[in-house]
């Protein structure tokens, strides 16, 4: 079967790039291991943080403004709520990057905001607890984003557009006879050919695409939902999203939504590494006891009886940046994520660029030269594994 693009990985990026490319008219082909949506990967879990203050870097703050469109015309279209405003918190000791970034990248996109202590965010937002040392950022209009319902709307809005999506058929390869000159996909279901072909396969684009062995490295990453004390402070009108550093590490959280307690993780949780098929899927006591001592001391109104706990997978760069390119050695294969952990708030306007870079002669408008393959050190390391 023949096929304009064919998108390897149906998740968050692969969804969206989907309907993006199927709207333009283009004749698409989605190809996932699991199911649609499925718990193995990296958009499980409810709920992702969406945030403009971006202390990563600024550069990531354009491509959020242009995310938030795309979420509100994907629910537009799909008729589903995708983005939930909470507000968000960014803080840490003053000092510190977290704060001084966030800080910077607000002033420098003149972003809303207010600068507030610890006890002040404590006052104003009862169910935190932060030490009164720290300082934060409240940006208003930071909050979340429905993972599994938003892949299931960008999928819904792809099939409505004509593509064909396949579930439960894993990808065994893919060939290009050279740059620009198609792909041919093999599954163990069949063989496509295509155009263009566009990996998002999060945990497995390193078997995808060996250039990128050590450097796309999965880890394993575990949530936990809290049944609050006082479920009332923990509501998505009285309780901003946070990304918080503290002693313990960073972390993230959330308001109740969909299910019960409220929920949060620690960045790169226990540091666990490995092939994606390997990483242990199953939740541990250990898991628990580390998530649930960091809620007793920063949210002891929300630290009652574990609702759930969930794991996921990040897929991590050295630098902790995305990758979005084509391939170097193949112009029509387009290469997405990982994404360090931080990337499902970007999905809708990702999805827009990897349908920039599969057509309209491979350019976007947007701004991803630090996301390239080229950018400093992460080309050097690359030309190294190559070698």
């Amino acid at each position: 079967m023949t096929f304009d693009v064919i998108v390897v990985g149906g998740g968050g990026m692969g969804s969206a790039a989907a309907w993006q490319l199927a709207r333009r008219g283009q004749r698409v082909l989605v190809l996932e291991r699991y199911d649609i949506p499925h718990a193995h990967g990296s958009s499980h879990g409810i709920s992702r943080i969406i945030r403009l203050p971006y202390y990563e870097d600024p550069a990531y703050v354009p491509l959020l403004r242009r995310a938030y469109e795309l979420w509100r015309d994907a629910e537009a279209a799909s008729g589903r709520e995708l983005l939930v405003i909470t507000g968000s918190i960014d803080a840490s000791a003053e000092r510190e990057a977290l704060f001084q970034g966030a800080l910077a990248s607000a002033r420098l996109h003149d972003l809303p905001h207010e600068v507030l202590t610890g006890e002040a965010v404590n006052a104003r937002f009862p169910g935190y607890r932060l030490p009164a040392s720290h300082r934060a950022v409240f940006q208003p209009e930071g909050g979340l984003v429905a993972s599994e319902r938003a892949v299931v709307a960008h999928i819904e809005l792809a099939q409505a557009s004509g593509a064909v999506v396949r579930a439960r058929e894993p990808v065994l390869g893919w060939q290009a006879a050279g740059s620009g000159e198609g792909v041919t996909v093999t599954t163990g279901g069949g063989r496509y050919h295509a155009s263009r072909l566009v990996l998002t396969a999060g945990a497995w684009m390193e078997d995808l695409v060996p250039l990128l062995a050590g450097r796309a490295v999965p880890e394993r990453q575990v949530l936990a939902w809290l049944q609050p004390h006082r479920p009332e402070l923990f509501g998505r009108d009285r309780f901003p999203v946070f990304n918080l550093q503290v002693e313990e590490g960073r972390y993230y959280g959330f308001p109740i939504y969909e299910v019960p307690g409220f929920k949060f993780g620690r960045y790169h949780h226990q540091g666990e590494t490995g092939h994606a098929d390997t990483l242990l899927r199953e939740p541990d006591a250990a898991d628990e006891a580390l998530l649930r001592a960091f809620g007793e001391r920063y949210f002891p109104a929300g630290s009652g009886p574990t609702m759930a706990l969930r794991a996921c997978m990040f897929t991590n760069t050295p630098d902790e940046h995305f990758i979005l390119d084509h391939h170097p050695a193949y112009s029509q294969v387009v290469l997405a994520s990982p994404c360090s952990g931080h990337g499902y708030k970007f999905c809708s306007v990702i999805g827009e660029i990897l349908a920039d870079l599969a057509t309209n002669d491979g350019k976007t408008r947007h701004d991803i030269g630090f996301l390239r393959l080229s950018r400093a050190g992460l080309a050097r390391q690359l030309a190294c594994n190559a070698a």
